[in-house]
């Protein structure tokens, strides 16, 4: 993929993270996307679900594989808006997503760059190409701003 495309596919995530900030979640937004298509798209949820495995990035693949009708995702690239955590991370890994794009780095959870480095482990059995940093800056500061209202 190109810088274009990946800043596309994230500004669509971007949208979707404001929608959780909307209703008061976690401003976290995903999108999967296939041969250029829009496959499936979440946004973050487990307050408002009482679902604790309501992440953007796992609703984003729940809709992808439905419209699929495969839990298998081969060649789909996930966009998220900021690194994942341990949980999607195995998530992707098992939908077979071929691409992770991210945001903002997560330094306390994010398993990719910040801790843990999932993506070099060599215990799965399939390997996803990783890309962090794109629209970083919009990212981190949608979750500052967020949590700064919430403090006060």
């Amino acid at each position: 993929m190109n810088d274009k495309t990946d800043i596309h596919w994230m500004s669509r995530a971007m949208e979707l993270a404001r929608r959780a900030e909307e209703v008061g979640e976690v401003p976290v937004g995903a999108v999967v996307v296939r041969d250029g298509e829009l496959l499936g798209s979440g946004w973050n949820r487990p307050v408002g679900a009482r679902d604790p495995s309501a992440h953007a990035e796992i609703l984003a693949l729940r809709d992808a594989a439905r419209r699929a009708d495969n839990y298998r995702l081969p060649g789909a690239t996930l966009y998220v808006t900021i690194e994942p955590c341990t949980m999607c991370f195995g998530a992707m890994v098992h939908a077979r997503v071929a691409r992770l794009v991210y945001g903002a780095a997560e330094p306390r959870a994010g398993v990719c760059e910040s801790s843990l480095q999932l993506p070099e482990q060599d215990f799965y059995n399939h390997k996803l190409e990783v890309t962090g940093g794109i629209l970083a800056e919009e990212s981190a500061d949608m979750l500052k701003a967020f949590f700064r209202a919430r403090r006060q």
